[in-house]
């Protein structure tokens, strides 16, 4: 069975590294648990299994945010758009998503 890379890779890294800044700045977006995955996501950080099943679910959860009011304003940036990005944002999403399914891929073939 081929490892499967639980390294976040460096995209995911600058967006971390951009929400935790936005969340400096401007003093809202995210928990202490969002604020700990992004310090893990810009560290690139080696995850687990059940860290990559959190971010795929956190982004499920929260597409929505999307819709909401200055999503995407970095020079005021919704809560929503911050804590989308200290989870590493859409390179965090695709590489979540694409972890889980390799891991659970695995896990099927044992």
């Amino acid at each position: 069975m081929a490892k499967i890379d639980m390294k976040p890779p460096a995209t995911v890294a600058r967006e971390a590294e951009k929400g935790l800044r936005l969340h400096e700045e401007f003093h809202r977006g995210g928990t202490e648990v969002g604020w700990a995955r992004a310090r893990q996501l810009a560290a690139r950080e080696e995850l687990s299994r059940d860290d990559v099943v959190a971010m795929a679910s956190y982004f499920a959860r929260h597409e929505v945010d999307k819709r909401g009011y200055d999503w995407g304003d970095e020079e005021n940036p919704s809560a929503g758009y911050v804590a989308w990005l200290l989870w590493g944002g859409e390179p965090g999403r695709d590489w979540a998503e694409k972890t889980k399914a390799r891991l659970q891929d695995a896990e099927e073939k044992g």
